[in-house]
């Protein structure tokens, strides 16, 4: 597993969704993983330091943990099937340490929140490098951009090209 962190939002508008950027720690190798708009809103405001007056879901969840005597140790993102990412929590309670299977938008979330460890198996990061340029397909090629195209497109997106978040 390599440790990775949150390197920034992005909004593909060709799927028409939310993308968190996830990059290697001491490298410049990413992991982009599509995401919904609910889990993007509270990566943002988390990144944001936006909080609110209620606890949103991630922040329940965390009050949930704290009251059970546990604490989020790390977030393991462990595989992609089909285009859809898995991920577990590790969580310590007293000592014993418990996996919970969970979606990585949710873990991250979670993880922004607890200050925790996030890893991604190498071998998504491997699968997510770009390709040589010669066999990239261009920006355009009616399956989506990928590559080399692909990790440019989302280095130049901002946050807000999310929305507004507002408090």
């Amino acid at each position: 597993m390599i440790e990775v962190s949150v390197q920034s939002l992005a909004f593909d508008r060709k799927a028409n969704s939310p993308v968190v950027i996830l990059r290697e720690s001491g490298s410049e190798r990413i992991l982009p993983i599509w995401i919904g708009p609910g889990e993007a809103s509270a990566i943002a405001m988390q990144m944001g330091g936006i909080s609110f007056q209620r606890p949103l879901t991630h922040d329940l969840l965390m009050s949930v943990l704290g009251g059970l005597g546990g604490t989020l140790q790390r977030v393991l993102i462990t595989g992609v099937e089909e285009s859809t990412y898995f991920a577990e929590m590790i969580i310590d309670r007293a000592g014993e340490m418990i996996a919970i299977d969970a979606r990585p938008s949710d873990s991250i979330a979670v993880a922004l929140r607890a200050e925790a460890q996030i890893f991604a198996d190498e071998a998504l990061l491997i699968a997510a490098a770009p390709g040589p340029a010669p066999a990239d397909p261009e920006p355009d090629d009616g399956e989506g951009v990928r590559g080399a195209a692909l990790e440019e497109r989302l280095r130049r997106m901002h946050p807000e090209d999310l929305g507004r978040f507002e408090s």
